[in-house]
Parts: C-alpha cells; sequence; structure tokens
C-alpha cells in the first residue's frame, strides 16, 4: 500500500476532481474508473473514486482510492491510496506497481498545480 496526500490551494473542486479522472483513466491502456461516492453536508464536500488498473510488473490488477476534502472556500485536502500488486499470501512481495500507479498521479497533479 502507499498513500500520496496534498493541500491544493487555488483550484476548483469539480475542474479539479473531472481533470484527474479523466487523466487517471486516459494515462494507462488498462485503467478503469471502478466505482464512485459524492457527500456533501453544508459548505463541506467529498469525492471518492476508486480506479483499478492492470499492473505489468506485478501481473496482477491494483486499485487506487483518491479523496478530494473541501470545507467551503477551504483548500482541498487529496488523499489517494493505492491497493494490491502483491501475490504473497501471508506478506507483500512486489508492491512495484501499487508505487508506479501512484507516482503517474503525483505527476499529474505537479503538470496542473
Amino acid at each position: 500500500m502507499a498513500i500520496f496526500e496534498k493541500t491544493i490551494r487555488s483550484q476548483n473542486f469539480d475542474t479539479l476532481l473531472h481533470r484527474l479522472e479523466r487523466e487517471i483513466v486516459d494515462g494507462s491502456w488498462s485503467a478503469e474508473l471502478e466505482a464512485s461516492s459524492d457527500f456533501k453536508e453544508g459548505s463541506a464536500r467529498c469525492s471518492v473514486r476508486v480506479f483499478e488498473r492492470y499492473s505489468m510488473v506485478g501481473g496482477n490488477r491494483l486499485s487506487l482510492t483518491l479523496t478530494l476534502f473541501q470545507n467551503a472556500d477551504s483548500p482541498i485536502r487529496l488523499s489517494a491510496i493505492t491497493a494490491g500488486g502483491s501475490q504473497a499470501v501471508f506478506f507483500k512481495v512486489n508492491t512495484l506497481g501499487e508505487e508506479t500507479f501512484l507516482d503517474e498521479v503525483k505527476e499529474l497533479l505537479e503538470e496542473r498545480l
């Protein structure tokens, strides 16, 4: 499992969310948006997206859970967590696919923000 968190300022929540959805799927021949959920309570909102893709390195599929949270006009909080990509039964081996998937999200954010 690999985790990346970032505070994002001066970005529109919906624009950022839709851009990440599109570019994560477009960035890999096997990536798909598997599930989504959106919450709003007063001026706070939270969007969760789960992506899945095939890992050539591990020879299996892995997932990326992307969460965006914002309260009113405060900065957007982003959390990206990858999971899967291991073939062992009792311990994790070969987490390169997870880290690669997460690195691609980091690069998207660095290029766009």
